[in-house]
């Protein structure tokens, strides 16, 4: 599965260089955990890319290399979900992620 990569777009911006628009996205990166998709949900996790100082590592992409929206599901364990969660601020509130390949028939021929 690790063909694909999973990263949160930050900003949408453009460049013209040379006369050329240059359209790109501003994203924090996310890594794959472990080889295989959880077991018990059958779907892959990924967690936040951070530095050693827990700053995300981002990156700039062309928008192009942008294949389509990942649905991420907070992985909460034996927790309560707080009730401050928001959809602006979810992504900010887990340490890892399902990537739910259920949430519509192309995801689930892309994350199999």
């Amino acid at each position: 599965m690790h063909t694909l990569d999973v990263a949160q777009v930050r900003s949408f911006f453009s460049y013209i260089s040379q006369g050329k628009t240059y359209p790109c996205a501003l994203v924090h990166w996310f890594s794959w955990v472990g080889d295989e998709a959880d077991e018990d949900m059958g779907m892959w996790v990924v967690e936040p890319d951070v530095d050693e100082t827990g700053s995300p590592f981002a990156g700039i992409i062309h928008t192009d290399s942008i294949l389509r929206m990942a649905h991420l599901m907070g992985v909460c364990g034996e927790a309560f979900v707080p009730k401050n969660l928001t959809p602006d601020n979810s992504l900010d509130f887990f340490y890892s992620f399902y990537v739910n390949k259920f949430i519509d028939h192309h995801a689930f021929e892309i994350a199999f």
